[in-house]
């Protein structure tokens, strides 16, 4: 049995699988984009896929904290999209 990578929700904090979370990264240019692949160079935070965590992390700035960086309204409204199944707008 393979071991799967365990990574923490920033907003419940809850250990999920790697596989499981929505990966945000900010690279070496300073961008902040939505890593679908999970492998993208760069520092990530994780998050579950629940309106409820997002909304904490958004409440909180969780998000601008980890990765020390101004969040644009663009990431928040992807990841809203991609949380409640819609369409993900922009790069990667």
């Amino acid at each position: 049995m393979k071991h799967l990578p365990q990574r923490t929700c920033m907003g419940c904090y809850s250990k999920k699988d790697k596989n499981d979370l929505i990966r945000i990264v900010k690279n070496k240019q300073n961008e902040v984009i939505i890593d679908k692949t999970g492998k993208q160079e760069g520092r990530g935070a994780y998050i579950c896929n629940r309106q409820e965590c997002l909304d904490k992390v958004i409440k909180s700035k969780k998000l601008e904290k980890i990765l020390e960086t101004k969040i644009s309204e663009e990431i928040y409204s992807n990841l809203k999209n991609m949380i409640n199944g819609g369409e993900f707008i922009g790069k990667n």
